[in-house]
């Protein structure tokens, strides 16, 4: 639940919304519960997180694991109906219209590999995967230090 839900909910059940709920005695906390489970009847629709139920077409404002059960399914009746944001679901990219060309790579090599961790890796190739193969050329050896020029 929000903070502005939250605040509403307060006022409406007439209880401060600073104090602590451990703190409040037994009847506000009862009509603090009856106010949550009325919340549909008293807020305008935008105020609430299920505004229609595409079943049965009832308000709700669902709290707790009720409301996780119900994202869940309706992203899973996207999902099986084949619309465009069930599609994005699936393949775990943004559904909301955000731009993927920059943002949102996930399961890529991020940042340059160092020399270490690529002669690593092909060091390790050679044990598991290529043991009869030929070593591989070593590096470059530097080139031998010319003698100083004769004076004449």
């Amino acid at each position: 639940m929000g903070l502005r839900v939250a605040e509403v909910a307060c006022r409406l059940a007439a209880v401060d919304p600073r104090e602590m709920i451990g703190n409040l005695p037994e009847p506000a906390v009862d009509g603090l519960e009856s106010v949550l489970t009325t919340l549909p009847e008293k807020l305008p629709p935008w105020m609430l997180n299920q505004p229609m139920d595409l079943g049965t077409g009832e308000v709700h404002h669902l709290v707790g694991a009720d409301l996780e059960t119900a994202r869940r399914d309706d992203v899973n009746q996207m999902k099986m109906i084949r619309s465009y944001r069930g599609v994005r679901h699936e393949r775990g990219q943004k559904v909301r219209g955000q731009r993927t060309r920059s943002n949102g790579r996930t399961g890529m090599a991020a940042g340059v590999l160092k020399k270490a961790a690529k002669e690593a890796a092909a060091a390790k190739g050679k044990e598991g995967g290529a043991a009869a193969a030929a070593p591989a050329a070593p590096a470059a050896a530097p080139a031998p230090a010319a003698a100083p020029a004769a004076k004449k």
